[in-house]
């Protein structure tokens, strides 16, 4: 088979307000909007080679795109675990309330909260996974 040795590309979530979404996504992570595909939805840069869409639930649906979905998802970033404690400090500051914290055998740490629309974030140190 090929390979796909540049990893996922895209994520999708879709929510009930992009507006506030990206507006979220913006300030908390401070991912930026690249393309604003008006009311049905954006692409956010997540990354170096990495994007975030945020799509309108339904919005999709009139312009026959199979892009559309539903119920409470979850997205992992990563960071450096020096930086846990500072995440943790400003989940708090933006009264955000953690939901889960938990270490992992490979000794690496996980919080868990939700966007404004129940989507499961995560924020994960190197350790979560065996690489």
């Amino acid at each position: 088979m090929p390979p796909i040795s540049d990893g996922i590309l895209e994520s999708a979530l879709y929510v009930d307000d992009v507006g506030a979404s990206a507006r979220f996504y913006e300030k908390i992570f401070g991912l930026p909007v690249m393309v604003d595909f008006g009311p049905r939805g954006c692409a956010m840069k997540a990354g170096e080679r990495q994007v975030l869409l945020l799509f309108k639930k339904g919005a999709s649906l009139s312009i026959q795109s199979p892009h559309d979905g539903d119920g409470e998802l979850h997205v992992a970033f990563a960071i450096p675990a020096a930086e846990l404690e500072r995440w943790e400090a400003w989940l708090a500051e933006n009264e955000i309330p953690v939901e889960e914290r938990t270490t992992w055998e490979c000794g690496g740490k996980s919080i868990y909260f939700r966007d404004p629309d129940r989507h499961l974030l995560e924020i994960a140190t190197p350790g979560v996974w065996p690489f």
